[in-house]
């Protein structure tokens, strides 16, 4: 089964931490991060997909995809 996520954040050291801690976690980059600015907050929000090969399993839509 592979596995999708994507995720989002502001544009901070905590978010580049969320996407390498899940990198090594086995999950690997999918595609171009992508940037949009929220001018309410001034910040600048980041996404990016990720994906993994996960053996074995077969898809649930109630699985929590983070944990596999």
């Amino acid at each position: 089964m592979k596995v999708y996520r994507f995720l989002t954040g502001p544009d901070d050291n905590a978010f580049c931490h969320r996407v390498t801690a899940n990198l090594n976690k086995g999950w690997e980059l999918h595609g171009a991060p992508s940037l949009t600015f929220n001018s309410v907050t001034g910040q600048v929000i980041c996404g990016q997909a990720i994906v993994k090969d996960v053996p074995g399993k077969d898809y649930d839509p109630d699985m929590k995809l983070g944990e596999q």
